[in-house]
């Protein structure tokens, strides 16, 4: 593949697939923002748009299964780094798991969006939403 031997049908289907991964992060990131939480509008989208275009080129560069399940395994991996960040210890209390995990999740999403498995993407984006909306609202009531 020559620099500037563009197929364009190739770049319109990328950049729809980033588009999707940049919105599909929207609800979960409106939520974590709106409750002052340290990751939000920007960071989610960013993760996901991300893992996706790392997706996109493991699956694009390589042949082989292995190389492009190791490249899909180190996106997993750095998005755990990244919500690792997100987690706070006091002396006697812990915070930010569930942005963590919501950072994981996310990654999931762009990864399923690179793989052109739109369907889960929805409804991991929707899970996530309704897990940190809903049910943390239970939470509160229950603890």
């Amino acid at each position: 593949m020559e620099l500037f031997d563009i197929d364009f049908e190739h770049v319109v289907k990328n950049i729809a697939q980033l588009f999707i991964a940049l919105l599909l992060p929207f609800l979960t990131a409106w939520e974590r923002e709106s409750s002052s939480r340290s990751a939000g509008l920007r960071t989610f989208p960013l993760v996901s748009m991300a893992a996706c275009t790392f997706t996109i080129l493991a699956m694009s560069a390589f042949d082989n299964p292995e190389a492009q399940s190791k490249i899909i395994a180190g996106i997993v991996t750095g998005i755990g780094f990244i919500g690792g960040g997100a987690i706070l210890k006091s002396s006697s209390q812990v915070s930010g798991t569930s942005t963590a995990a919501a950072i994981w999740s996310t990654g999931a999403v762009g990864i399923a969006v690179g793989l052109e498995r739109i369907e889960i993407a929805i409804a991991l984006s929707l899970m996530t939403f309704v897990t940190l909306k809903i049910i943390g609202k239970v939470k509160k009531k229950l603890v």
